[in-house]
């Protein structure tokens, strides 16, 4: 197939893709697009920029022309990329009037979009979360949708919406068909194809963890604090539009402020924004209002900018898959464009994690030059150590040097070890204390001694315990110290009234009643005063006649 015209697309469909200038299918539309008008489940995987929203919206709306009372829903990991999938799917609809279309995201007021829904829509595109929201509120009924799409779907597991997608799953019907598109095939993503599609059709086009031949990739070695003005040497060498990753929000506002001081036109772009700023930084960048974007690996996928030149990682990903997505921003569409890594020495081991993802081996070498990235792949297995080793000092020109490591034959006495390790002894004669040194132990391994005659003293080397259980010498008091106890344990007084000593303060009540034996009376049994009030001192609140109160 050469053109769209040979998919048999619908009137509508054809004279939308003329005016947007689709002449010919892409290699994943051409491959997709016949399969899912079959009606079959689809399993595809290509490199970012490869045209996937094409491949699975025009079939999909191919489909909702033919049954008027089908639904779709398509799923993205972030409202940038919802954003531009709809924006999509509303140019090859045309002037369908009846093809209404939602838009579902966070960060949108939900007044706005009870009213998109109350309409009826064919197609909703949104994120799994606001989507769960409706489901929740019961303001968004899934009982017809036979058409779902997943896109990034890897991308989604990374962002924990696995257990979201779950959820949605159940309001859908069983009978309906998926399409399944992910820039890379980890073992999740197959885990997650079999509870989702039946009997889907793969597609995979080229290798989904290389980046693309079009992309001329560099790398630096340079410690942290070198990186912003060794950025600006880079962003004078270059031209046209650049793309800078950093890894948190606060980096792109300040790395942002920082270019502007510089005199570069540049803004930042993270999740923390609201959702119209959003739009209103990346409308702006599309129009080239500013030459350079700073922003989080929330602008890794799904971006579209055909006219980024340059891709910067000031920072590199955490995730090395990430790598590849970032590197997808720039040649778009065939065109070429180029990216620069700073890795710093904390950068190593994420550095080595995208090595491997990609099959490469790395050709730079530590003096902070400048490299091309022009390893060959490896067949993909980690060359095995002969032998171990360790590295000495020397006089050479790095400082040291590498030999076989040959465990030495330290003298077993030099070597400390903990006592656990060291051969034991008998203990002495007393049976006190073993001989040689031990690691401090509690008292509780140590042996034990006999009380003494009186049966007072506490035998050697135990916790300090309480008085209660040392005996007392005349069976009345304990010896020695002794908490604190209260008066009611002391022995009382002559009389049996009060007990020797201090007690604590106790209510009136427990104290000995008056002359005539009667207990203090409260405040309402005196007598009442000239306005037939009775006086008190301090009215106990809870005491008062409450006042009758009407209830409105």
């Amino acid at each position: 197939m050469t053109n769209f015209s040979d998919f048999g697309l619908s009137e509508p469909i054809m004279t939308a893709l003329n005016k947007m200038g689709f002449d010919k299918p892409t290699p994943i539309q051409e491959s997709a697009i016949p399969i899912a008008l079959q009606g079959r489940d689809i399993l595809g995987s290509a490199q970012t920029g490869t045209g996937k929203t094409g491949a699975f919206a025009i079939p999909m709306i191919e489909m909702l022309l033919r049954d008027q009372t089908k639904t779709a829903l398509v799923m993205t990991p972030t409202r940038e990329l919802a954003k531009q999938v709809l924006d999509a799917i509303r140019e090859m609809i045309g002037n369908q009037q009846n093809m209404k279309t939602a838009f579902i995201i966070g960060g949108d007021p939900y007044g706005k979009q009870f009213a998109q829904l109350k309409n009826r829509p064919r197609i909703i595109v949104g994120t799994p979360g606001r989507i769960n929201d409706h489901l929740d509120k019961k303001t968004m009924d899934l009982s017809n949708a036979a058409f779902l799409v997943l896109d990034e779907t890897d991308r989604m597991l990374d962002m924990g919406f696995g257990v979201q997608l779950d959820r949605i799953k159940k309001h859908l019907p069983d009978e309906r068909q998926t399409l399944l598109f992910s820039a890379t095939m980890p073992a999740a993503i197959v885990q997650i194809a079999k509870k989702y599609l039946t009997n889907p059709e793969r597609i995979q086009m080229g290798e989904t963890n290389i980046v693309a031949p079009k992309i001329k990739q560099e790398v630096m070695r340079i410690s942290h604090d070198k990186k912003h003005d060794e950025m600006v040497r880079q962003l004078n060498d270059r031209e046209g539009t650049v793309i800078i990753f950093v890894k948190t929000k606060y980096g792109t506002e300040k790395m942002a402020k920082r270019l502007q001081e510089d005199g570069f036109t540049a803004d930042a772009l993270h999740g923390d924004l609201r959702q119209r700023k959003r739009e209103k930084v990346m409308q702006a960048f599309r129009n080239k209002k500013f030459r350079i974007l700073c922003a989080t690996d929330i602008a890794a996928r799904g971006l579209d900018v055909p006219h980024i030149e340059h891709v910067i990682n000031h920072d590199l990903p955490q995730v090395a898959e990430d790598y590849i997505h970032r590197m997808g921003r720039t040649a778009r569409a065939g065109a070429h464009g180029s990216a620069l890594s700073f890795i710093s020495p904390a950068d190593n081991r994420i550095w080595r994690e995208i090595e491997n993802l990609l099959g490469i081996k790395s050709n730079d070498n530590d003096n902070g030059g400048r490299n091309n990235r022009g390893g060959k792949p490896s067949n993909g297995q980690k060359k095995p150590f002969e032998k171990k080793g360790r590295w000495k000092k020397t006089g050479g020109p790095d400082g040291r040097s590498f030999e076989g490591k040959k465990r030495d034959d330290r003298a077993s006495s030099g070597e400390k070890k903990s006592w656990g390790d060291k051969p034991r002894f008998n203990k002495t004669a007393d049976g006190a204390k073993p001989e040689g040194g031990f690691k401090k132990k509690q008292w509780g391994d140590k042996p034990r001694f006999e009380k003494s005659a009186d049966g007072a003293s506490k035998p050697n080397g135990f916790k300090k315990k309480s008085w209660g259980d040392k005996p007392a010498a005349n069976g009345e008091k304990p010896t020695g110290n002794f908490k604190k106890k209260s008066w009611a344990d002391k022995p009382r007084s002559a009389d049996g009234a009060k007990p020797e000593g201090g007690f604590k303060k106790k209510t009136w009540g427990d104290k000995p009643r008056s002359a005539d034996g009667a207990p203090k009376k409260s405040w309402g049994d005196k007598k009442p005063n000239a306005n037939g009030k009775p006086t008190f001192k301090n009215k106990p609140k809870g005491d008062q006649p409450r006042k009758r109160r009407d209830v409105a």
